[in-house]
């Protein structure tokens, strides 16, 4: 049975505002073939995104002179509740203008010094005008359009609080940018990342769901394709830790463990499908705000 992916490349990102350590870090987990032909896992931890970034396309660029094709497993949003790309006027397919929006616009340098709260009070003004959608900051970074607590409920007329995925596994709302359990900010950093990678990789990399469709993927699908992106969710573990692993490194190492069993067994491509019983409009927003794979 073909194998739709040789390797398994998880990231375990990190918004932290100063050289990170411990849980502040980036956490690359990679899972590939020994010389013996057994999977094995391997781990780094950078304290910046800077050098996260170099890590990585270190190892997709090792990957892809061996001749190996690569799952790239993202643990943040790669897009945000639909309707935002319509409300900053954007053209073009809105998952990626956005991602282009955000590109132009976020300011991440080598120290993890960032403008994610500039960002966020932008796109507040380009859309509301004020404080809204996105919320939360420490007080020194209060504006006009970005306050340390949501300005209101959303309501009918404003843009959705939570998207469909975020919904279904009951997590945070991307436009919470600051406190514990906030997903926008790894959102509006690690995006940029993603835009980088594909812009240097073109066609020979796909972004799931935006660009393989919300759909099974078989084998022949992937014909000229070194590396497929999709989000993935660390906590849905549990996962039991190795002698000296951290609980970080287990989710990590699970995940591609998990995503690797089911390639072996024929099963992975039909995970990038919608469940059969999810709505249409799900699956409609799902093209615009992404999914989650192991959801």
């Amino acid at each position: 049975m073909a194998r739709l992916f040789n390797a398994y490349v998880i990231v375990d990102w990190s918004a932290a505002t100063k050289p990170g350590a411990g849980s502040d870090s980036v956490l690359i987990g990679v899972l590939k073939r020994d010389v013996r032909f057994r999977l094995a896992f391997e781990s780094f931890v950078l304290p910046t995104r800077a050098e996260a970034e170099k890590r990585l396309i270190l190892i997709l660029d090792d990957l892809k002179k061996r001749g190996e094709r690569a799952f790239l497993g993202l643990d943040f949003p790669l897009g945000f509740p639909q309707g935002l790309a319509a409300a900053l006027k954007l053209e073009g397919a809105p998952w990626s203008a956005v991602w282009d929006f955000l590109d132009h616009r976020v300011k991440d340098k080598a120290d993890n010094t960032n403008n994610r709260f500039g960002v966020g009070a932008e796109i507040n003004r380009r859309t509301t005008g004020g404080p809204f959608p996105f919320w939360g900051c420490p007080p020194r970074d209060t504006l006009t359009t970005l306050q340390p607590k949501r300005a209101h409920e959303h309501g009918p007329g404003d843009l959705p609080e939570f998207r469909q995925a975020d919904l279904a596994v009951k997590g945070p709302s991307p436009w919470k940018l600051y406190y514990a359990g906030a997903s926008g900010p790894q959102a509006i950093l690690g995006i940029p990342m993603v835009r980088r990678l594909k812009k240097a990789r073109g066609e020979a990399m796909k972004v799931w769901p935006f660009e393989t469709g919300f759909a099974e993927i078989k084998p022949a699908d992937l014909d000229g394709v070194e590396l497929v992106a999709a989000e993935v969710m660390l906590g849905l573990g549990p996962f039991a830790l190795a002698p000296g692993e951290t609980k970080e490194h287990a989710l990590a190492r699970g995940v591609a463990e998990r995503i690797a069993k089911l390639d072996e067994t024929g099963k992975l491509g039909a995970a990038f499908a919608p469940a059969k019983d999810l709505p249409e409009d799900v699956r409609a927003a799902a093209l615009e705000e992404g999914w989650i794979l192991n959801v």
